[in-house]
């Protein structure tokens, strides 16, 4: 059903947009253990690329060992919106982690300039300015409320660290994504193999000089913000 409707929208476009199949795939374990037994199932126009989500509320010590399990099946994972996880705010290691494991990331373009918050801003840019970003994505979900809008995100990459890697993040990449490409050569990720942690304050991208002063948030300065026991039920088998 979904592939006939993929090609009905496709003969509409008439090749004025291309379009390809994928999903935000939600990392539940049920979920996991289904893409575990059909490779390249679930990624981007099944090429292997793919696009996986966390619970917004909670991450369990588990999930690396489901991350191995989806590589080793095949996949070349995507984290999407890192920015957006108060776990992983509170513990950015985590991050880290699955970076050095081989795991790639995708920010939301309005992350970078606030629409999620002073948090997700200073913690997106930390992550530009570092090189640990490879995707840059709308997360479009309503072309009123929440419209496909790219190219302030594409200017605001250019502004801060130049076009060079506004077209990385946003043709190159997504380009090799799409056709399932060899994964093309990138920039040292700056104090990622060093393991310097990551140091964000909201306080720079605040509009008011006048509020209280802000530490950097490192690490564990921002707490879960819900216990994990329901992911152990679902991940200990």
């Amino acid at each position: 059903m979904v592939e006939r409707r993929l090609a009905e929208l496709r003969n509409e476009l008439n090749g004025e947009m291309e379009l390809s199949l994928g999903c935000d795939f939600h990392m539940t374990a049920e979920n996991i253990t289904e893409a575990a037994a059909n490779p390249l199932r679930y990624s981007i126009n099944a090429k292997g690329y793919l696009l996986i989500e966390f619970s917004n509320t909670s991450i369990p010590p588990q999930m690396s060992d489901a991350l191995f399990l989806l590589q080793s099946a095949g996949y070349t994972l995507i984290i999407t919106h890192p920015e957006r996880y108060p776990v992983l705010l509170g513990h950015p290691e985590m991050l880290a982690d699955w970076i050095r494991a081989g795991c790639l990331v995708q920010v939301t373009a309005s992350s970078l300039y606030g629409r999620f918050g002073k948090v997700a801003e200073a913690f997106s840019n930390e992550l530009l300015d570092r090189n640990w970003i490879h995707f840059l994505a709308t997360d479009a979900h309503n072309i009123e409320w929440r419209p496909p809008h790219l190219k302030k995100g594409y200017e605001y990459v250019t502004n801060r660290v130049g076009e060079e890697t506004a077209r990385r993040l946003c043709l190159t990449n997504p380009q090799a994504a799409v056709e399932g490409a060899l994964w093309p050569a990138q920039p040292e990720p700056v104090g990622l193999m060093d393991r310097v942690p990551l140091k964000f304050s909201p306080k720079k991208f605040a509009a008011s000089p006048k509020k209280k002063k802000t530490a950097p948030i490192q690490g564990d300065e921002v707490s879960e913000s819900a216990p994990i026991s329901f992911w152990k039920r679902l991940f200990v088998r």
